[in-house]
């Protein structure tokens, strides 16, 4: 079991401590198409309802999404991702103490809610979609989430998957990195999140589970979000098939089975949080120092007792 390093993660106007405790990071997802919730906090109240709740359920960073990077999902224009994003900023700035992450690419809507308030800015595509971005970190000194992606999220699960899941992954996060310190942001203010399910296949999600400590080598923090994703209902699928058993003794046969079973076989995403749990637990013991989450109040128990596990 790997030994967790401590990090300070300097933010817009704080820094908080990573490694003495594993973070929840609450996810809010201000869209109509999110796979996780089905739009059901599209609603600039019902979004602002939601975030309010998690704080209160044991968050310790909220992050709030407006574009929706389920696979197969489409760029919204700046303009609509802003009308989704600001009243909420705007309605929860006073009423709450913990830091708030966008979920966003887009350095244009980067500077306008770093103003509203965001101490964090969360890019999925880290870096590539549109560098300037580290331009924008830079100058605001804000925190920054690096996320690995293969392809765009229109097309990340019609790609080839890479032939070696790791070196992939670490030879795009070095990329992203040499991006952001050169455009001036400060290792400080960077934490690096391997990208769970987007551009890898079901087995390479577990893979990367398990190799957490190899991505760790990079120098940086983590954070890891497998919550309520699709292979978590793929595998689900398969243990009511009586799969499972001979996908743990890695049968070529139940991986490609893995790989292949349709969508609307997997168990529905409300149908995950135990799932989720198990890889939150594993996240924790591999080194990950943020976990990305829907169900905060759940997770929050998860993380607490296996910190425990850690310390001991």
């Amino acid at each position: 079991m790997p030994i967790r390093k401590l990090f300070q993660w300097r933010l817009a106007k704080q820094s908080l401590l990573l490694g003495k405790k594993t973070l929840v990071m609450g996810v809010v997802n201000v869209t109509p198409d999110s796979f996780s919730d089905g739009g059901r906090f599209f609603s600039p109240q019902k979004a602002i309802q939601q975030a309010l709740a998690l704080a209160k359920a044991g968050a310790d960073i909220l992050d709030i999404g407006a574009e929706s990077t389920r696979p197969g999902s489409a760029e919204i224009s700046v303009v609509e991702e802003l009308r989704r994003l600001l009243p909420v900023l705007q309605a929860l700035r006073g009423k709450i103490k913990i830091p708030i992450s966008v979920d966003t690419r887009k350095s244009s809507v980067a500077e306008i809610v770093i103003r509203a308030g965001t101490e964090i800015i969360n890019d999925v595509s880290a870096l590539r979609f549109d560098p300037r971005l580290a331009d924008v970190v830079a100058d605001k000194k804000c925190g920054l989430v690096l996320m690995h992606m293969r392809g765009e999220p229109a097309t990340m699960q019609k790609i080839p998957f890479a032939k070696n899941v790791v070196a992939d992954v670490t030879k795009d996060l070095r990329a992203a990195l040499e991006i952001a310190l050169k455009a001036g942001v400060r290792k400080s203010q960077i934490v690096l999140d391997p990208g769970i399910g987007f551009g890898k296949s079901f087995p390479q999600n577990y893979e990367l589970l398990r190799k957490l400590p190899e991505i760790a080598k990079l120098g940086y923090p983590l954070a890891v979000g497998t919550s309520r994703k699709g292979f978590l209902g793929h595998t689900l699928a398969l243990a009511k098939e009586g799969v499972f058993a001979e996908q743990a003794r890695h049968s070529a046969r139940s991986l490609k089975r893995l790989a292949t079973l349709r969508s609307d076989k997997a168990v529905p995403s409300d149908e995950r949080t135990f799932a989720t749990a198990a890889t939150v637990t594993a996240s924790i013991l591999a080194g990950a120092h943020i976990v990305r989450v829907h169900d905060v109040a759940e997770m929050a128990q998860v993380a607490a007792v296996t910190d425990r596990i850690l310390d001991s």
